[in-house]
């Protein structure tokens, strides 16, 4: 690698939305299909992703993720673009709890 490279690394994963340290972002569950691996939510602004609040499906990349959630529970969530799908990394309750 050349010198400078690492500091380009660094400033790449800041603006990343993967990080551990994503924005989390209150929604409701409003749909989950466990079998196909997804869910619904409506959600306020992402700013990360410069998105409005609003309602849309997303994946989950393991199932676990949804377990002891259930539709119309308030949530906090983190998420990411994986291509044209948009992926739940972190799913909490309110407050930080899992």
């Amino acid at each position: 690698m050349k010198a400078g490279s690492g500091f380009l690394l660094g400033l790449m994963a800041l603006l990343s939305p993967t990080l551990a340290n994503a924005e989390w972002v209150q929604g409701e569950i409003r749909r989950l299909d466990r079998e196909n691996a997804r869910l619904t939510i409506r959600h306020n602004e992402i700013k990360s992703m410069d998105m409005p609040p609003m309602t849309m499906v997303f994946y989950v990349k393991d199932v676990a993720l949804l377990n002891g959630f259930q539709v119309n529970e308030t949530i906090e969530f983190q998420a990411t673009v994986d291509g044209k799908k948009y992926i739940v990394t972190g799913l909490r309750r309110p407050g930080g709890s899992p």
